[in-house]
């Protein structure tokens, strides 16, 4: 007895695109017995001497017919699911994206609240005047140095919306600043709560105290997400939100991803450099400007880049997720983190795409159906 295996690989129909393999076995029986009981050769194959005056290329015709014929016999295969080798290795997931925005959004409106209950234990600049910074004492005050700073926040802030509109897996990436815009504004919201500074310099004109007026202080709330925060929209009015500098944080992220997800051509160096200069220039003002401490800046800088780089070290290399040794996924968001990352199975590409893509149907030729309906009415 002899067993014909013959496979047939084909894409399923089915929604999950898999594919499943035929497996045919055909029997067949290479001799057969005589009335006398002598096994003589079948009919079916031919003698050893028949065979060799064939030409060889007659066999892979033999071949093919008889695998043709046995599928025509054999009726029953097995089917075996393949999984598709061609799944994104980086899917948008825009409803992840969609709740790290929330995430952000959240936590920026709980930092403005934390804001206006850490401005009613700010000390008046009559009892705690501003403590030493060896910045302040060799950089006299410029009061035109922090327009300078939200200026270049903002032209930050549109350039790399702009970068990110076109790129391929904007999704991935938006979520990825969303869930680290987020953890800073909470962060912040900690340590401005359990320290709070007194003013930085004595020009500072902080809004008066509300105590008990929780409407003013609702108002306030509004009138400072809506106004971005900034010093220029005459939003931002209170004080004891220094530690740690929300503007640095701004800036240094906008930055960072800036930098990330772009190529590493000449050009794209100068735009880095551009932007490098718009990010360190916006930093120093704020100092020139004594609107935060120099702790302020330092702190905010290091938490912001360490938490960028501890996040993407993690997304990079896919071994470090399910180490034993790594350290990393000690942190406390790592669920979060790998909520965020499960389907990202590779190093996302600094590819570009047009935000916006016409339906297909826009390029379809309008005459082609026609085309088929006149030549089935000639037929």
């Amino acid at each position: 007895m002899a067993a014909s295996h013959l496979l047939d690989e084909r894409e399923d129909d089915r929604p999950n695109g898999g594919y499943h393999v035929m497996v045919t076995l055909e029997d067949r029986t290479h001799t057969q017995a005589t009335p006398t009981g002598r096994p003589r050769p079948s009919t079916a194959t031919p003698s050893g001497d028949q065979a060799d005056d064939k030409p060889d290329s007659s066999k892979p015709a033999r071949l093919a017919r008889g695998f043709r014929k046995a599928l025509r016999k054999n009726q029953d295969y097995v089917r075996i699911t393949i999984p598709n080798s061609r799944v994104s290795r980086l899917p948008s997931e825009w409803w992840k994206t969609g709740i790290a925005f929330i995430w952000a959004g959240f936590n920026l409106i709980l930092t403005t609240v934390m804001i206006t209950v850490v401005h009613e234990r700010v000390p008046d600049k009559s009892v705690s005047p501003p403590l030493p910074d060896k910045f302040f004492d060799y950089v006299p005050r410029v009061e035109w140095a922090f327009s300078v700073t939200e200026v270049n926040g903002m032209i930050l802030v549109a350039l790399w919306f702009i970068q990110w509109l076109f790129l391929k897996h904007r999704a991935i990436v938006g979520r990825r600043f969303f869930f680290l815009q987020g953890m800073l504004y909470l962060y912040r919201m900690m340590t401005m709560y359990v320290t709070t500074l007194p003013v930085p310099s004595m020009h500072m004109a902080c809004a008066p105290k509300l105590y008990s007026d929780s409407h003013g202080k609702f108002k306030r709330v509004i009138q400072l997400v809506s106004g971005g925060g900034l010093s220029i929209t005459g939003s931002h009015l209170m004080c004891g939100d220094f530690l740690y500098s929300g503007h640095t944080v701004m800036l240094t992220l906008t930055f960072l991803f800036i930098h990330e997800y772009s190529p590493r051509s000449c050009l794209w160096r100068c735009y880095h450099v551009f932007c490098w200069l718009l990010s360190a220039v916006g930093v120093v003002c704020i100092l020139m400007a004594h609107e935060h401490y120099s702790v302020d800046v330092v702190v905010a800088y290091f938490i912001t880049s360490r938490l960028f780089y501890w996040y993407h070290t993690m997304a990079n290399n896919q071994a470090l997720r399910g180490s034993p040794h790594n350290y990393l996924s000690r942190t406390w968001w790592n669920r979060v983190f790998n909520f965020l990352e499960k389907n990202v199975k590779t190093t996302v590409p600094c590819t570009f795409s047009w935000p916006l893509s016409l339906p297909s149907a826009c390029f379809k030729n309008p005459c082609k159906s026609y085309s088929i309906v006149q030549s089935a009415r000639d037929d």
